[in-house]
C-alpha cells in the first residue's frame, strides 16, 4: 500500500484518532500541516507520531516568502519537519506581495537558496509545490511544473525537489515531457480531483479521486516511470468532507483511490 493520508483531508479529526486510523487501514503514512499539529500540541505530536511507528510522509508547509519574518519561520518549519519525522517539508511560494511576477519569483529562488543549507544539516528535503495559476497573485507565483524544476536546478537533488499535485497540474499539457524531465526531483506525489461546477472560493472544492476529470492512473504511471516509489497523498481540501467523521472520510479516500489507481 502506497497510499498515505494527508492530514489536511480530514481536517477536524484529532491526530492520535488519525493515526490509529491510518494503521488500522495499512496505510502507509500520513502527511502533517503545521496548523494542525500546533493545535494538537506540538510535542504531543512528536510523541504520538514517535511512538505509533506510523512514517510522516510530508509536512505543509513553509513558503510564503513575501511575508515579512519569512526566513525565520521557515527556518522553523525545517527544524519542526526534522522532530516529526517528515523527510519533505512542502513549499507553497506565496504571492506578488509588492512585487512584479518576474521579481517575486526570483526572490523565491533567493529564499530557496538561503534555505538550503539549514535544511542540509536538518536533513529536511525542501519540495517547491507548483499551484494552479488562478493562484498565481495571492497564494503562489510558482504555477508549472517546470518553473519549480527550474527553481530545484540550482540545488542538489537531496536537498530541493518538487510536489505533484494532480489538482493543479493536470490542466498542462506540457506536465508530461517535464515529468519525464523531473526524475529524482519528485519529492511528494499527492492526489485531488477537479470537479465541476467550481464552488464559491474554489480552494475547498476539491473531489476524492475519481470524481472529476483528472487523469489519475496516466500521473500515477508517470511518476512511477522516471523511478518514484514513495508513498501517495490523498490532500482533499472539502468542506462538504470535513463535515463527516474522520474514519467515514478515511474509508472513502481508501475506497477512491483503488477506483482511480487500480
Amino acid at each position: 500500500m502506497r497510499l498515505a493520508l494527508n492530514q489536511a483531508t480530514a481536517k477536524h479529526w484529532p491526530l492520535d484518532e488519525a493515526i490509529a486510523g491510518c494503521l488500522g487501514a495499512g496505510l502507509a503514512g500520513i502527511g502533517l500541516w503545521r496548523d494542525q499539529v500546533a493545535d494538537f500540541g506540538f510535542d504531543r505530536a512528536v510523541r504520538a507520531v514517535a511512538a505509533s511507528g506510523l512514517p510522516v510522509t510530508s509536512l505543509c508547509r513553509g513558503g510564503f516568502f513575501q511575508e515579512d519574518g519569512w526566513y525565520d519561520d521557515n527556518r522553523r518549519a525545517i527544524d519542526e519537519a526534522a522532530a516529526l519525522g517528515a523527510p519533505v517539508l512542502v513549499l507553497v511560494s506565496g504571492g506578488l506581495g509588492a512585487r512584479t511576477l518576474d521579481d517575486a519569483r526570483a526572490h523565491v529562488g533567493e529564499a530557496i537558496g538561503r534555505l538550503v543549507p539549514h535544511a542540509l544539516e536538518a536533513g529536511v528535503r525542501l519540495a517547491i509545490e507548483p499551484l494552479h495559476p488562478m493562484y498565481c497573485a495571492d497564494r503562489c507565483v510558482v504555477s508549472t511544473l517546470g518553473q519549480a524544476l527550474d527553481l530545484a536546478a540550482p540545488h542538489p537533488s537531496a536537498a530541493v525537489g518538487v510536489v505533484i499535485d494532480t489538482y493543479h497540474l493536470w490542466w498542462d499539457d506540457r506536465v508530461w515531457a517535464q515529468l519525464e524531465q523531473a526524475g529524482d526531483r519528485i519529492a511528494c506525489f499527492q492526489l485531488a480531483d477537479w470537479v465541476t461546477p467550481l464552488p464559491e472560493g474554489v480552494l475547498l472544492g476539491r473531489g476524492l479521486p475519481g470524481q472529476g476529470c483528472v487523469p489519475m492512473r496516466r500521473f500515477r504511471d508517470a511518476v512511477d516511470a522516471v523511478g518514484f516509489s514513495g508513498p501517495i497523498e490523498v490532500e482533499i481540501f472539502n468542506e462538504a468532507l470535513w463535515r463527516r467523521p474522520g474514519p467515514e472520510i478515511l474509508a472513502d479516500v481508501v475506497a477512491s483511490y483503488h477506483a482511480a489507481l487500480g
